[in-house]
């Protein structure tokens, strides 16, 4: 492959995704990951600030349009469920469990990328309260419910990449939101 072919950044995420399969994550270089790509260290830079964030660097782009998703429903409605209905948009993140599995896998076995991981989750959790209370959601309300949602999140995307799994990612949402109204309300 030459460098002047198209999709760079898809073809050093392939490369990456390859290598950490067959060698595992420590032991791939970023030089590796440019070899394989067909490209030099030099291009894979101006994509990926370091081989982490092959895994993560489309979560700046996840959060954006969840905190959309949010802005574009109705402020009347119950916040957990603006939220909700943020997240459920997700779903057009999510279309290969395969690669998402695989994605998962290589976060749960290095310390460091799932402190990265709990990062990146940490901060839609305060993304989603600033958007709610720019909405006038009052404190804790706006927090709690954030979490909420964040938790609604990571269930969901745990289902969905399930090899058992058959259903999509929305689904999936609409369901963990309903088990958490359900324990919720039996706790009450």
């Amino acid at each position: 492959m030459g460098r002047w072919q198209p999709d760079a950044s898809g073809r050093l995420a392939q490369a990456a995704m390859e290598l950490y399969a067959e060698q595992g994550f420590e032991a791939t270089t970023v030089a590796d990951i440019a070899e394989r790509a067909g490209l030099t260290e030099r291009t894979f830079f101006r994509y990926f600030a370091d081989k982490r964030e092959v895994l993560f660097g489309g979560s700046h782009l996840l959060q954006d349009t969840l905190i959309a998703g949010l802005r574009g429903t109705d402020p009347s409605a119950p916040p957990i469920e603006q939220v909700v209905t943020a997240v459920e948009a997700a779903d057009q993140f999510f279309t290969d469990p395969g690669y998402s599995r695989q994605r998962q896998a290589i976060i749960a076995g290095h310390p460091d990328l799932r402190e990265r991981e709990l990062i990146k989750l940490a901060s839609l959790g305060a993304a989603f309260a600033d958007a709610l209370r720019s909405r006038g959601v009052k404190e804790p309300t706006a927090s709690l419910t954030a979490e909420a949602g964040v938790a609604v999140f990571k269930v969901a995307f745990e289902r969905w990449i399930d090899e058992t799994n058959t259903r999509g990612f929305a689904d999936l949402v609409h369901d963990s939101f309903a088990e958490l109204k359900s324990v919720t309300t039996a706790a009450g």
